[in-house]
């Protein structure tokens, strides 16, 4: 079992405004021979949400309301290709948005739904991400972490919360579900046709790129009763059992499902899951890579959600809604900064 990343990408949290250009120069800036092009496609666990400072910084009139953050992943890993270049200077364009589904890469507009200055009308739509990276042949490498919110686990969780708190199941009802919904199993069918057409739509638009799926980090233990039942800092009124189910029943098989697609295009699967373990959202602080519902974060996220419920002012903390922290962060660092320099080593 590894433990709390201590490298030097902890530097990261501290060097928001230099690696800003570098992260967001526009589209156009691609394509140029002495450079090699990355781009980084994903939701809010590449986006970053709370950890490190917002980019664009905050009152800056191009924020989009994808809360992408100067100590998320793909910033951290740019600063090491910075610092220790592969050959030539790696450009990294990252258009990771906060709630982004599958659809949202290749087909659909997104609107963003970032807590932090809510402009007055709401955020207007973003293109989809392949258009805002600008991919094109002169892309050398892809990372793409996404799918959790098509499964959508934003719509599973709070059902297991409603049943946790009548001591009822989730698992029970996302196994045999009611008239209309969806079971578990069908959304794993659908997310998989569906990543395996928006990985089709990626290779079309970049036909020279590497492509790497990044998976999701362990984000339940493995012993349930590691979790305090009732505490907002884990997952809430949430019974062991369906803790056990979420494991087994769907964070697993989603990361199995990404693996799965990204093997139909020879594409390299990027495995966060194994390098986390004993880090997930039951650990203490210190010891987990995984906030949960409420958590700690930077000043500016507020402790509150739209569209939900959910207050954890009382207890000193920020509405984290079971996102990966700092070390998270730091720890996907190391396995993407691993795949992006093999793939452009064999490039």
């Amino acid at each position: 079992m590894r433990h709390a990343v201590s490298r030097p990408r902890i530097r990261a949290l501290a060097v928001g405004l230099t690696l800003a250009a570098a992260t967001l120069l526009p589209a156009g800036s691609a394509g140029a021979t002495d450079q090699y092009e990355w781009a980084a496609l994903g939701d809010s666990f590449t986006a970053g949400v709370f950890v490190g400072d917002p980019q664009p910084p905050l009152g800056d009139p191009s924020q989009d309301g994808c809360a992408r953050t100067s100590a998320s992943y793909p910033s951290l890993v740019a600063q090491e290709l910075a610092a220790s270049p592969p050959g030539k200077s790696v450009q990294m364009t990252n258009v990771a948005c906060s709630s982004a589904v599958i659809a949202n890469v290749a087909k659909v507009k997104q609107t963003p739904i970032s807590p932090v200055e809510i402009p007055a009308d709401g955020w207007p739509a973003v293109d989809t991400q392949i258009k805002r990276a600008g991919l094109d042949s002169e892309t050398d490498v892809v990372t793409v972490a996404i799918g959790g919110n098509s499964i959508p686990f934003g719509d599973i969780f709070p059902k297991c919360l409603e049943q946790g708190a009548l001591d009822g199941s989730c698992r029970d009802y996302f196994t045999n579900p009611p008239a209309g919904v969806e079971s578990i199993q069908q959304r794993l069918t659908r997310v998989r046709g569906e990543y395996i057409e928006m990985l089709a739509a990626v290779h079309k638009a970049a036909p020279n790129a590497k492509v790497l799926a990044v998976g999701y980090p362990t984000i339940m233990p493995t012993d349930a009763t590691d979790c305090d039942r009732g505490s907002l800092t884990e997952l809430g009124e949430t019974t062991h059992a369906d803790v056990d189910w979420l494991r087994e029943g769907v964070l697993k098989p989603l990361n199995k499902t990404i693996k799965q697609a990204a093997s139909f295009f020879g594409d390299r699967y990027v495995d966060i899951a194994s390098s986390s373990e004993g880090h997930d959202v039951c650990q203490p602080e210190g010891t987990k890579w995984i906030e949960g519902i409420c958590g700690d974060a930077a000043d500016y996220w507020p402790t509150t959600f739209p569209g939900t419920d959910v207050d954890c002012g009382p207890i000193g903390k920020h509405a984290t809604m079971i996102h990966p922290n700092a070390a998270g962060h730091a720890n996907t660092a190391v396995e993407v900064e691993r795949a992006v320099r093999i793939a452009l080593h064999h490039h």
